[in-house]
């Protein structure tokens, strides 16, 4: 092969071979990608109203079971849409309260419901105690037997247990004579009379009603369930202790704290195990 057409072979196969690896390394055109759905959206809160009703629906049928309440007594819980209203069923028996019986009622107590719909009467018990007790976001009513006694005796109730712990600053008693000057129907039906416990209560958990009952709060339901319940076993198990020697041991005031403050982180078990037994109600 003659010297020039050598050298143009030779120099022809480098030029290919310089320009391969650039070929090999050129980008892969981009891929058609699939269309991304778009992100979920996160579900929507629940309303917290309708689960405050649910919960005043709950409470009432567990108060029931636990004995608290029988035909008569009430539950309310402090609006979450609203601080100046709260949420209770109409008059009736607690055991029987579903979501359509619950009210809104403002702290006069009243209501946009139809007049012929009865309302407890003494539904200024929650007003006033709302009014008086930011605090506060559910408040209880009962009769409960047990209570009866500590309210007409000189005999003050006492944390007899650490499941009571929360009655160590004292139980006060109202006295329906000295609010209403003179007799009554001890009904606290009137806005005066809700006042008038409201102060009685003052910033403690619970308070007597002589020869009436009890009111008992918390700062949510839950509490002021768990409360209740243990207000009435406290009361029971205070008689029983009582009736077997003078000399009844109570918790004392650091007892009574460092108690409640333990049992203040285990209320939700309380009622998951109420709200299981009266779920099919």
């Amino acid at each position: 092969m003659p010297h020039r057409s050598l050298v143009v072979l030779v120099g022809a196969t480098l030029g290919l071979a310089l320009t391969v690896p650039a070929v090999l390394h050129a980008q892969p055109a981009q891929q058609a990608q699939p269309a991304q759905s778009p992100p979920a959206k996160a579900p929507p809160a629940p309303d917290a109203r309708a689960k405050a009703i649910a919960d005043v629906v709950a409470a009432n049928h567990i108060l029931a079971d636990q004995n608290v309440v029988d035909g008569f007594g009430h539950v309310s819980i402090r609006d979450p849409s609203d601080p100046n209203k709260f949420l209770m069923a109409r008059s009736m028996a607690p055991e029987m309260v579903t979501a359509a019986d619950v009210l809104v009622h403002d702290l006069d107590g009243n209501t946009p419901a139809p007049g012929n719909i009865k309302l407890y009467l003494e539904r200024f018990i929650h007003g006033e105690i709302y009014r008086a007790r930011p605090d506060v976001n559910a408040i209880v009513h009962c009769h409960s037997p047990s209570l009866i006694p500590f309210g007409a005796t000189s005999i003050a109730l006492h944390p007899l247990y650490h499941m009571s712990a929360f009655l160590g600053p004292g139980v006060p008693v109202f006295e329906i004579r000295k609010a209403a000057g003179g007799s009554s129907d001890m009904l606290v039906r009137t806005p005066e009379l809700g006042k008038a416990l409201a102060q009685t209560l003052g910033t403690k958990p619970a308070a007597l009603m002589r020869g009436h009952g009890a009111v008992i709060v918390g700062r949510d339901v839950q509490q002021a369930v768990f409360r209740s319940v243990y207000t009435e076993l406290n009361a029971r198990l205070q008689s029983q202790a009582m009736a077997l020697g003078s000399k009844v041991i109570y918790l004392d005031a650091d007892e009574a704290k460092k108690a409640e403050e333990t049992n203040n982180g285990n209320i939700g078990r309380a009622w998951d195990l109420w709200l299981r037994k009266v779920k099919d109600r």
